[in-house]
């Protein structure tokens, strides 16, 4: 199945996809087949009807974002031309208006974020050196207080981060470029990780901030296997994009403005910010219907 997504990625270049594309498309695809491997499924049919509805609902079960289902939706739905134009499937197995989750027009766009009791419990189990490493405690404080997509995360290099001015520089979509200030613990952290951990690496003469004990620049499903592992043990699930929620909610809940939060987060308008933001959950709701 290696070789297969191996060709998979090929064909992605010679169709001429951006490198970012290519690499969402090709992660999203080695989730799926996880996924496969998990369920002791034979890898000789390499995408189904069946295969593909079950992982669906896996990814609703485990409370994935709408945008992010669909994302993977879509990119399936690449894997499967690619799979029709090799000759490997001879049908279209995903059709995207049917298969995508629709969110009635006018209705809010909910978003799964951490509650700040659980905000609580994952900043005590990082404290555990046993089992947390330095670079890891890291990169949870930098998604937990920056909101940086989990591609901005392992691209950071060490010359983004202005340790005067207390600012992280990232590159975001579209090579557009914002500044987010960091915390002072966040900062700490990065010293010590920088002073002790990533000195004894192999990589440590990298440009990239994160490293990891193959390559030079840490890999961003090596982020997602991580989150999904400990999620196990903390009792709730755990994935990059979550955090990225969670920094622009308890942004508005206490009380920064809406135009703030977009810049911070790197959205391309205010509106987007607000369509996935301003939301209100069922318990808020009711409280204020009471007071009336």
């Amino acid at each position: 199945m290696q070789s297969t997504i191996e060709a998979f990625e090929q064909w992605l270049f010679e169709e001429g996809r951006a490198p970012r594309t290519i690499e969402s498309y090709v992660s999203d695809v080695k989730g799926f087949q996880q996924f496969l491997k998990e369920k002791a499924a034979g890898e000789e049919q390499p995408l189904s009807r069946f295969s593909f509805v079950r992982f669906k609902d896996h990814l609703l079960q485990k409370n994935f974002a709408v945008a992010t289902i669909n994302k993977k939706v879509n990119s399936l739905k690449v894997y499967n031309d690619f799979l029709r134009t090799t000759g490997i499937l001879s049908e279209s197995i995903i059709v995207l208006k049917r298969d995508k989750i629709h969110i009635a027009a006018g209705s809010e766009a909910a978003v799964t974020s951490l509650s700040e009791e659980q905000v609580e419990q994952l900043l005590f189990f990082v404290e555990n050196r046993n089992k947390v490493s330095a670079r890891n405690k890291l990169i949870v404080y930098l998604m937990l207080y920056t909101g940086v997509r989990v591609s901005e995360l392992v691209s950071i290099k060490l010359t983004d981060i202005d340790f005067l001015t207390s600012h992280l520089q990232v590159i975001g979509k579209g090579g557009k470029r914002r500044e987010i200030g960091l915390k002072p613990e966040v900062l700490r952290l990065v010293r010590e990780y920088i002073k002790e951990e990533r000195s004894a690496s192999v990589f440590y003469q990298s440009d990239y901030l994160l490293v990891s004990q193959r390559a030079e620049k840490m890999h961003r499903d090596a982020v997602r296997n991580w989150l999904a592992k400990i999620s196990n043990e903390l009792g709730f699930w755990l994935h990059p994009h979550i955090f990225r929620h969670t920094f622009c909610t308890r942004l508005l809940k206490k009380g920064v403005d809406l135009t703030t939060v977009s810049k911070l987060a790197g959205h391309s308008t205010v509106n987007m910010t607000a369509k996935f933001y301003i939301q209100t959950t069922r318990e808020e709701k009711m409280n204020a219907i009471n007071r009336l």
